[in-house]
């Protein structure tokens, strides 16, 4: 292997594992204002009761968060190791490749990723992980029973905060306005013990989600709020409470403020859960015909059909219709549409009201230009068929067509109740396009 060889792989290392601890850091979260132990201030950190889904009334957590027991683990779930004192005198895990013990403190703020579980050479079950940050393969061997008996109960992997609930929780809740249910809360300082000191926050006070980060295993989403003049305030809580270790009768008494719903009111609940539509939130949609929406000042603008969009929120409201609020994919810029999604006003093709359907209007998912070609990427958007446009790109502008006809040596027309005919040679390339 040649020295320029060398240096180009190891380069390449360097900057993944760069890439891989950036990943981790994002995920401690501090307060801004917390104390130094000089006194000086810290910077902010990186940001069944058998009715149907369509029946019961939303909940945020319960719609937005499902638990995973360790049965249920899927491999590639994240996990952040967050050790707490009695954890650092027991050593949780297992180097795979030397088979000593490690110490959780050497793990802490690691992201763990799950690899399944297997049976190792001692005849002992054990439960396998990739630390993302090293690069390295640990196991947690289970005390005494099998994987099927210890999966069912709540003790599951010391130390590991499961990361999936900090992604979603981010999706959904950052740049939310909260009101607060308790009155006791936290701001992070390194002049106490615990590196945290308890603050006392009135009681329905209003707030907005500045960041979301890893709390603890027990309560693994940590929530920091800020409060009109600026003050910051954090609290942990569980939401799936998958591999939190606690049951959920635990959280019923002291515990409860460390749910969400025992510290924080949304403002606008319908925002957020939307009802049975809040399924569509965090999805991605793209524009199946050009349409007028509102931009953030609240003028009125017009998006090209296949534009990519992100739906952030839904607001409910009085009638059948909806209000959506999405974030372009290519700007980021952020737009409002009043929807609706029961169909009772699209018998008729009159324009304004046909769109106003969101099935009508939205597809599910994003389309991407790839290798297609500026000129034609913008008859697409504009529904318009051109000369040496694929079969693909016809369809991308046109949708399918009513009617084909086949003719010889692989010549095929395209018809669209429309009038529209797109004559395609045996290349695959459309040679003419009609309109009568």
């Amino acid at each position: 292997m040649n020295v320029k060889r060398i240096i180009l792989m190891a380069a390449a290392t360097l900057t993944l594992t760069a890439a891989m601890a950036q990943e981790s850091s994002s995920y401690i979260v501090k307060t801004k204002g917390a104390l130094k132990a000089d006194g000086t201030k810290e910077g902010v950190a990186a940001g069944e009761n058998g009715e149907s889904a369509e029946d019961r009334e939303p909940d945020f957590v319960r719609d937005n968060f499902k638990f995973y027991s360790m049965c249920d683990w899927q491999e590639g779930m994240k996990f952040m190791v967050m050790p707490e004192k009695y954890d650092l005198m027991v050593n949780t895990f297992v180097d795979a490749a030397s088979g000593k013990e490690v110490g959780s403190g050497s793990l802490r703020h690691k992201i763990m990723i799950y690899q399944g579980h297997r049976v190792g050479t001692n005849g002992r079950e054990r439960v396998y992980f990739h630390c993302q940050d090293n690069d390295r393969d640990y196991y947690f061997e289970i005390p005494t029973q099998t994987f099927d008996d210890y999966c069912y109960t709540i003790k599951g992997v010391p130390t590991l905060a499961y990361l999936g609930d900090v992604d979603i929780a981010r999706t959904k809740l950052m740049g939310a306005t909260v009101f607060t249910k308790v009155n006791t809360y936290y701001i992070d300082s390194s002049t106490s013990a615990d590196a945290i000191e308890e603050i006392t926050i009135p009681k329905n006070s209003e707030c907005k989600v500045v960041a979301i980060g890893a709390g603890t295993r027990s309560f693994p989403v940590k929530i920091i709020c800020a409060l009109p003049n600026g003050k910051e305030f954090f609290q942990y809580v569980a939401t799936s409470r998958t591999n939190c270790g606690m049951r959920e009768d635990e959280f019923i008494m002291d515990k409860v403020k460390n749910t969400f719903d025992g510290s924080f009111q949304l403002k606008d609940q319908k925002t957020v859960k939307a009802g049975k539509y809040g399924s569509y939130i965090g999805k991605n949609v793209y524009t199946k015909y050009q349409t007028k929406m509102l931009n953030a000042s609240g003028q009125k603008v017009t998006i090209k059909r296949l534009s990519n969009f992100v739906i952030k929120s839904i607001a409910g409201t009085d009638n059948n219709y909806v209000n959506l609020t999405l974030r372009s994919i290519r700007t980021g810029d952020t737009y409002t549409k009043l929807v609706t999604f029961v169909n009772d006003n699209v018998a008729g093709d009159i324009d304004g009201y046909k769109e106003d359907y969101f099935n009508y209007l939205f597809g599910i998912g994003s389309v991407n230009p790839g290798n297609i070609s500026k000129s034609h990427w913008a008859a697409i958007q504009k529904g318009q068929a051109l000369v040496g446009m694929s079969k693909n790109e016809v369809k991308l502008a046109k949708g399918d067509a009513d009617k084909t006809f086949e003719g010889d040596n692989g010549r095929v027309d395209w018809v669209w109740n429309d009038g529209t005919i797109v004559k395609f040679g045996k290349n695959g390339k459309a040679f003419k396009v009609e309109k009568h």
